[in-house]
């Protein structure tokens, strides 16, 4: 079993949000994200898709972007991104995913010797940088929203099982500072963590980090080359 991750896909099969406006690399994008996931992943392997995966506002306008992406191979686990409007009650996204798809929403899942967990996240803040209130507020309550995953992933873990951590925004400011999220996982024992919603080249960011022990995987498809990024 092999664990891949990609972030970012914003598909729009029942919208017309095309993304080549943002430049080529998202020219036939999710063309090459396919291609390239068929080469690589096996059924029982497990495929992390870290936010932002439909443009849609409406779940039932989601349902095509979904099973799209259920009939590819593997294990499919999603969490939500800042775009994905259409994401609502657990109970009612659990009810039309597809076969081998999955969601963390104050949850945890486990595959073979794999724990998955996470959550949103928001916006670390940057160093001598006061946040709006309502800046602040989102970021402790996904805090909150973090560790409570967190401790279910506890209660599925056994001796010699990975932990793994998702998140949509990045766990730490633009100077990889600690913040409430890496302390959570570095608490917990997180061996990765997997995180999206940077894009383009006013990004300064680097694929792969290790802060305290943990690897930490930006996996935007565009910063990927609409590849698939192996993690374990």
């Amino acid at each position: 079993m092999k664990v891949f991750a990609i972030s970012d896909p914003h598909l729009s099969f029942d919208e017309t949000k095309p993304m080549n406006i943002f430049g080529s690399v998202w020219d036939n994008h999710w063309d090459d994200i396919t291609a390239d996931w068929e080469k690589k992943v096996a059924d029982e392997d497990i495929v992390l898709i870290a936010g932002d995966i439909s443009w849609a506002m409406h779940l039932e306008d989601a349902k095509r972007d979904l099973e799209t992406i259920g009939r590819l191979k593997g294990i499919k686990v999603l969490i939500r991104g800042n775009h994905d409007y259409w994401w609502s009650s657990y109970k009612k996204i659990k009810e039309i995913l597809p076969e081998n798809t999955y969601c963390l929403q104050n949850n945890a899942l486990k595959f073979g010797k794999y724990v998955i967990c996470g959550t949103r996240g928001w916006s670390v803040p940057e160093l001598g940088v006061t946040p709006e209130e309502n800046d602040l507020k989102l970021y402790e309550r996904e805090k909150l929203r973090l560790e409570m995953s967190l401790k279910e992933a506890k209660k599925l873990q056994e001796e010699g099982d990975v932990l793994i951590g998702m998140m949509h925004f990045p766990p730490f400011n633009s100077r990889y500072l600690s913040s409430y999220y890496t302390d959570l996982f570095k608490e917990y024992g997180a061996d990765a963590v997997v995180y999206g919603h940077l894009h383009g080249n006013a990004s300064r960011t680097v694929l792969t980090y290790e802060k305290q022990g943990i690897k930490y995987y930006l996996t935007s498809c565009d910063k990927l080359g609409n590849e698939l990024q192996q993690i374990f």
